[in-house]
C-alpha cells in the first residue's frame, strides 16, 4: 500500500473519530440542557392556588390557641394538614365550636401538630406544612395559614405542600416574605412540632383529628361532631 493511500486512510479515521466526538459532545450538551430546563422551568411556572378570606374571630388569638387562658373549658385538637378528615372538621365543626363557645369566653381552643401521614414518605409534606404554619404564626396568621393549607390540599404527598407552594400560600396572605423564608428555611419550630407529636402519643392520639375536652378524648377512632363536642363542653361547665 502506498504512503499516500495509508495517509488517506488515517485521515479518514481521524475525521470519523472527530465526528463521533462531536456527536457525543452534542448529546452531552443536549442532555445537560434538558436537565437544566427540567429544573428551571418549574421554578418559573406560576403557582395556581385557591386563595381564602382571612378569618374574623371575635376572641383573643395567641399563636395556636384561641380564647381566654382562664376559660373554664379547654379543648385540644391534634391534626395533620394532609388529613382530609381534618379539613372537613376544620370547616364544618371547628368553626361552630369557635363561634358558640370560644367567642363566648367559655373555651380555650388549642391546635396541636400531629404530622404522621408522611412518616413513610421522603417528601415530608405534613412536616413542612406544619413548619410553614408556625412561621405564619410568628406574624399572627397561623389560623389563616391553616385554612389556606386545607383549601389547597389535593392528595397525600403529591406536591400540594411543596416548598414552592407553601411560599406561595404565605405570599397570598401578604406575609413578610423575608422573615417567613428565614423561619421556614431554618425549620425554626421543628422542636415544638415534635413536642406536640410526642404529647399526642403520650395521651393516646392515634389518628387525626383527635379532640380532647378537659383532657378527655371524644369518640376515639371517630371524628366527633359538633353535638359530641357541645355535650362534652356543657357537661364540663355543669361540673364547675
Amino acid at each position: 500500500m502506498s504512503a499516500s493511500k495509508r495517509e488517506e486512510i488515517r485521515a479518514r479515521r481521524r475525521r470519523n473519530e472527530q465526528r463521533q466526538r462531536n456527536i457525543m459532545l452534542a448529546m452531552a450538551v443536549g442532555g445537560a440542557l434538558i436537565i437544566a430546563a427540567a429544573l428551571i422551568v418549574p421554578s418559573l411556572t406560576p403557582v395556581e392556588i385557591t386563595e381564602i378570606e382571612p378569618k374574623t374571630i371575635n376572641a383573643r388569638i395567641d399563636g395556636t390557641s384561641i380564647g381566654e387562658a382562664d376559660a373554664p373549658v379547654q379543648i385540644d385538637v391534634w391534626e395533620d394538614f394532609q388529613c382530609p378528615a381534618c379539613a372537613r372538621y376544620s370547616s364544618e365543626i371547628e368553626s361552630q365550636v369557635i363561634t358558640t363557645f370560644v367567642e363566648a369566653g367559655l373555651v380555650l381552643y388549642t391546635f396541636h401538630h400531629y404530622p404522621f401521614i408522611d412518616s413513610q414518605s421522603a417528601t415530608k409534606e405534613s412536616q413542612q406544612a406544619a413548619n410553614a404554619s408556625m412561621c405564619a404564626m410568628e406574624q399572627g396568621r397561623f389560623w389563616d395559614f391553616k385554612d389556606i393549607l386545607f383549601a389547597n390540599w389535593n392528595g397525600e404527598n403529591l406536591g400540594a405542600f411543596s416548598d414552592k407552594r407553601l411560599l406561595a400560600f404565605a405570599d397570598s396572605l401578604n406575609l413578610d416574605m423575608v422573615d417567613f423564608k428565614a423561619c421556614f428555611n431554618e425549620n425554626r419550630y421543628e422542636a415544638e412540632i415534635a413536642a406536640d407529636y410526642q404529647a399526642g402519643l403520650a395521651i393516646g392520639v392515634s389518628g387525626t383529628p383527635s379532640v380532647f375536652v378537659n383532657g378527655v378524648q371524644l369518640t376515639p377512632g371517630y371524628v366527633p361532631g359538633f353535638e359530641d363536642i357541645s355535650n362534652a363542653v356543657n357537661a364540663a361547665l355543669d361540673g364547675q
